[in-house]
């Protein structure tokens, strides 16, 4: 493994190196001078495979270094490091993000042992992981016939109680069985039904599939809250609310088991349409839950203007709050509002047992995440619950 540290401090840059070596990492270049790193970035990128870089230097700062990285398309691992306040260094470490650099971290001098450790596992979990192969574009027509064809397959991800740890919901989503390509995601699909004209047919057909699907599960003996994302392209054609209350009806599902999840991705040009679809959304006793609240433009003028009866937390704010005081701060600061308004609460990317311990404590309704569970097609949801029993009596009976 070759790694080059950048700190203009020396004894710093010792310090790090002996830790490294202690781990087994012997082959390691140190470098006091951002400059000379780099000069030796430029024509040596290929061989580095990971950087450590300090974000406080004269003359040139690790943010430009990060710029830099991003000209030369670095490929290797970046590990920010400063003794600068943590929300400097989060930003920085955003900032790589943004840019396509794989940056494995962000932290605070002086740096543990147990931190290196994890970071030098991370980056062997990377090397180790097969490439990806390259996504092929879906086109507009290829979307259009697999809609018509019944391509679109729903997986769920349940929802928990915080407090029980009961089952208490799934949310859908979709997914694409193409052809040739296998399981498509719907990031590469969505937006562009969106873009195309598509996202009517597409979200009609999710919603057919998952309201079947919630008949299939109360006809079992499982009664559970769905629920279904929507565009806010859905929500321009004043029918939407009679179109989804004829799919319950053929369905047989009640409208009061069905949750519309609405992430608002973009500014609404005109506001009328929308607000007229979801109040009456909820005179028909539809959920109305504000998606990835935070992000985006789901903001505090959403909740005053439209009625929501649910807000999710997004997962960007919930995973590692437990271990971060900006994180956490946000994160009981929508609970607190949310309660005020009495809202229901959801939290999505509840990876861990931190995340789940801090949220229950915080006072949070629901959790979803791959700690409770990745999403799975609809006839799998028996087996996992018989599962999660087991888990949900284990963890209660550890709970204070």
């Amino acid at each position: 493994m070759q790694i080059l540290l950048i700190d203009d401090d020396p004894l710093a840059l010792k310090l790090l190196a002996r830790q490294l070596e202690h781990l087994g990492c012997v082959d390691v270049a140190l470098c006091g001078d951002a400059s000379e790193a780099l000069t030796l970035l430029e024509t040596q990128a290929e061989t580095i495979r990971m950087v450590f870089c300090d974000l406080q230097m004269p003359d040139i700062d690790g943010v430009e270094i990060v710029r830099h990285l991003a000209r030369i398309r670095y490929r290797g691992s970046l590990v920010l490091i400063s003794g600068e306040d943590g929300r400097i260094l989060q930003t920085a470490h955003k900032l790589a993000q943004a840019h396509s650099i794989h940056a494995l971290g962000a932290m605070q001098k002086p740096i543990s042992l147990e931190q290196l450790r994890q970071v030098l596992a991370s980056d062997a979990r990377r090397s180790a992981a097969p490439a990806r192969p390259a996504h092929r574009p879906c086109a507009p027509d290829e979307l259009r016939r697999a809609i018509a064809r019944g391509e679109l397959v729903n997986h769920y991800q349940p929802k928990v109680d915080l407090a029980s740890g009961a089952p208490s919901g799934v949310e859908t989503l979709v997914r694409w069985q193409h052809p040739q390509a296998g399981l498509v995601f719907p990031d590469r699909f969505v937006a562009m039904a969106e873009e195309c004209g598509l996202i009517d047919d597409l979200t009609r057909a999710v919603l057919a599939g998952a309201l079947r699907q919630a008949r299939l599960w109360r006809d079992s003996g499982l009664q559970l809250q769905v629920a279904v994302n929507v565009s806010m392209d859905n929500l321009a054609a004043l029918d939407f609310p009679d179109v989804v209350a004829q799919l319950a009806t053929e369905a047989g599902v009640a409208l009061s088991s069905l949750t519309l999840e609405v992430t608002e991705s973009r500014l609404m040009k005109d506001a009328r349409a929308p607000l007229d679809i979801l109040a009456r959304f909820r005179l028909k006793h539809v959920g109305l839950s504000i998606d990835d609240f935070g992000t985006g433009h789901s903001s505090l003028a959403q909740l005053r203007d439209i009625p929501f009866d649910e807000l999710k937390l997004d997962r960007s704010f919930v995973h590692g709050a437990a271990d971060d005081s900006s994180l956490k701060a946000i994160v009981e600061g929508i609970l607190a509002m949310a309660r005020q308004l009495g809202m229901k609460t959801v939290a999505e990317g509840v990876e861990d047992r931190a995340d789940w311990d801090l949220l229950r404590d915080l006072g949070c309704d629901v959790a979803q995440g791959y700690f409770i569970a990745r999403p799975m097609p609809g006839g799998d949801l028996p087996g996992w619950l018989a599962a999660w029993e087991q888990r949900r009596r284990e963890m209660m009976a550890a709970s204070p």
